[in-house]
């Protein structure tokens, strides 16, 4: 596993994902249309930006623990087992805690 590449994808991923939020953030501030019909449209619009811009937020922040996982040596290590986490979780997930095995046990569980 190459950690400096995993490091760059999540660093990458970061920037798009801040990019995403400020972009939501500056169209949130726009006023209102002053049509009451506009309106209504506008603010479930909101919403929705909203709600993407949480879950911008939430991979933000899972993304910054992957990168301290980079810094302390963990990265690519379940959390759970041990075992190592296999790249192409990894590359789907970047930034994935627990292996395969883990997370479908855990889901099961559920």
């Amino acid at each position: 596993m190459d950690i400096k590449q995993y490091e760059t994808l999540i660093s990458d991923r970061i920037a798009e994902l801040t990019k995403n939020i400020r972009r939501i953030e500056k169209d949130l501030e726009q006023p209102l249309d002053s049509d009451l019909e506009d309106q209504a449209i506008d603010l479930e619009d909101d919403e929705v930006l909203e709600g993407i811009a949480q879950a911008n937020q939430q991979e933000v922040r899972l993304l910054g623990q992957a990168l301290d996982r980079i810094k302390d040596g963990t990265y690519g290590i379940c959390q759970k087992c041990g075992d190592d986490i296999s790249p192409e979780r990894l590359n789907a997930v970047l930034y994935a805690q627990v292996c395969r095995v883990c997370a479908a046990q855990a889901e099961a569980s559920r």
